[in-house]
């Protein structure tokens, strides 16, 4: 974003934006993070990246993820909602299981655990 230190806000797309704010964020040497949907109006590219630093930061942080690959692959104890109310928390192995992805978001999975990094990987049914 160094490149673009001196365009007018409004010329930014989403995904910039995006960026900027959590970059912001980190300046301030954080303890915590609490991002929601920080990989919103971004790029495959751009999201894995983003989460990858987020993930390796040394601070607690808190993202609401709508991306159900995302979310274990990057969450260390990820929690699931519904309805407002906790339906599973605990290790990714744990909470993202066939039959919670049919009981919370109404979809027929295959969940595995990925051949590159081990983490549930959700294969959807069509």
């Amino acid at each position: 974003m160094t490149s673009k230190r001196n365009d007018a806000w409004q010329s930014h797309s989403g995904g910039e934006k995006q960026r900027v704010h959590l970059a912001r964020a980190l300046a301030q040497s954080p303890k915590e993070l609490i991002l929601d949907e920080p990989t919103n109006h971004l790029d495959v590219h751009h999201q894995i990246s983003l989460l990858r630093l987020v993930s390796n930061l040394p601070v607690t942080s808190i993202i609401a993820l709508h991306d159900l690959n995302h979310a274990p692959m990057f969450c260390d104890r990820p929690l699931v909602l519904q309805s407002g109310k906790i339906v599973a928390s605990g290790a990714p192995e744990e909470v993202f299981t066939r039959e919670l992805l049919r009981d919370v978001f109404s979809v027929e999975a295959h969940v595995e655990a990925s051949a590159y990094h081990s983490r549930p990987h959700i294969h959807f049914v069509l």
